[in-house]
């Protein structure tokens, strides 16, 4: 899966060079900032959080279609924490912690100021678990991981003057061993 990301971002860059005749107001570096909704679940349950982050993107327009790839960094707020594991008065705990992605959209020019896109690519998630017994004199427990899997979304993306947008967007993420999180993002940013 990792390589047929790689192959199809390496296609866009080595592409937009011979195209670039073509370009339109979508063509461009853009950097923006996201906020939003996160919840992450595994096995049924789920937390609910504030996602946040940064985001980089190159996007080229040829005609009404619109071919891009981007990379983000985000954090969310989402932790869960239940009592009475294992004996009663302890409490695991868990909190998801930053996620990495990169990937491809494509998208539709509608009118002249509104682009609607899917995307998809590859995203890698860390997380915290903690647990602690509450007896007098335990130690707390914490492990971190990191997670694998892929994330998919769709959104609309309006400009705002010649350089500025702001975006919605909902994406789905799966990683391994049983943990999806789905989340309602906006972002605004500039086009270079």
């Amino acid at each position: 899966m990792r390589k047929l990301i790689v192959a199809a971002l390496a296609a866009t860059i080595l592409a937009t060079p011979a195209m670039a005749q073509k370009s339109g107001p979508y063509t461009g570096v853009r950097v923006e900032g996201l906020v939003g909704y996160d919840r992450p679940q595994t096995n049924g349950d789920h937390a609910d959080g504030l996602a946040y982050g940064v985001g980089l993107g190159f996007d080229f327009q040829t005609g009404g279609a619109v071919l891009g790839i981007e990379g983000e960094a985000s954090d969310s707020t989402a932790k869960q924490c239940i009592d009475s594991v294992a004996i009663a008065g302890d409490r695991l705990c868990g909190k998801t912690g930053r996620d990495l992605y990169v990937g491809g959209r494509v998208g539709a020019v509608v009118g002249r100021s509104t682009l609607l896109y899917a995307k998809a690519g590859y995203t890698n998630a860390r997380n915290e678990a903690t647990y602690n017994s509450n007896v007098a004199g335990s130690t707390i427990v914490t492990s971190h991981g990191t997670l694998d899997g892929f994330r998919v979304g769709a959104g609309v993306e309006q400009a705002v003057g010649r350089k500025a947008f702001v975006k919605a967007e909902y994406r789905y993420s799966n990683y391994e061993q049983g943990v999806d999180r789905h989340q309602v993002v906006a972002g605004l940013g500039i086009r270079f």
